[in-house]
């Protein structure tokens, strides 16, 4: 499903360039809940923005569904966000005064789905993200921190992406709610066979992930392979 063969990026300011990938290489099944861990100058967020479609590689190649994505141009990258990757955030970036129902809906909108359809796709996305149907018509500042980034989970999930990307998800929760929220992204793996990638600088956040690419100075310094834990069996439901 993924592909990431020998990827490197280059910044240049000036005169001084700045590698902040080097030769990085690595797959994705589909189906494994993956956690890409580094600390901060290591090379993650570069990396996850190239995951993201947000930015392309210098040199190398990201295949995604077949689809080499380090040659697209800038509206076909924008296609890929909308059709192939749910993003969560560790800011939720929901729009506050406005619905939980309508907020998960939003992309739909742009994908021009009817309305009907949205309102059943958003609502389906939310009781899979684990949210209690009497949240649906609350306004998203009315929510807990935990609730509130499990509207996002349903959000990034209701376009049925090929992808979900989680950007240090928990990081604005407390460690309770950010467990309930990582056993959310758990679930969607298990159940319900959703692709996971989860980037963190925190051990503690990546264990959750059946398998850890760990990253330091733009390169890969360890990846731990699949968990036993994995159920044998996933299915990809549509929402």
């Amino acid at each position: 499903m993924i592909e990431v063969r020998d990827v490197r990026k280059t910044y240049t300011t000036g005169e001084v360039e700045f590698e902040a990938l080097r030769g990085v290489s690595f797959s994705i099944k589909d189906g494994e809940f993956v956690a890409i861990m580094g600390p901060s100058g290591s090379g993650k967020s570069t990396l996850m923005h190239i995951l993201g479609a947000l930015d392309t590689p210098t040199k190398g190649k990201y295949i995604l569904d077949g689809k080499d994505v380090s040659t697209l141009s800038d509206d076909e990258l924008a296609d890929i966000r909308r059709d192939k990757i749910g993003f969560v955030f560790q800011a939720f970036n929901l729009l506050p005064r406005t619905t939980v129902l309508r907020n998960v809906m939003l992309p739909l909108v742009y994908a021009e789905v009817d309305g009907e359809m949205r309102k059943t796709k958003a609502e389906q996305a939310l009781r899979a993200a684990g949210l209690d149907e009497e949240h649906f018509i609350h306004l998203s500042n009315q929510l807990s921190g935990g609730q509130i980034q499990r509207v996002a989970i349903a959000r990034a999930l209701v376009n049925d992406p090929t992808l979900i990307l989680a950007d240090e998800p928990t990081g604005n929760l407390d460690t309770k709610t950010g467990e309930i929220v990582l056993g959310t992204f758990q679930r969607l793996n298990e159940e319900y066979g959703r692709t996971i990638v989860l980037i963190t600088h925190e051990h503690e956040i990546a264990k959750h992930a059946d398998r850890i690419i760990s990253i330091r100075d733009g390169k890969i310094v360890e990846d731990s392979g699949t968990h036993a834990r994995r159920s044998a069996h996933h299915r990809h439901e549509t929402y």
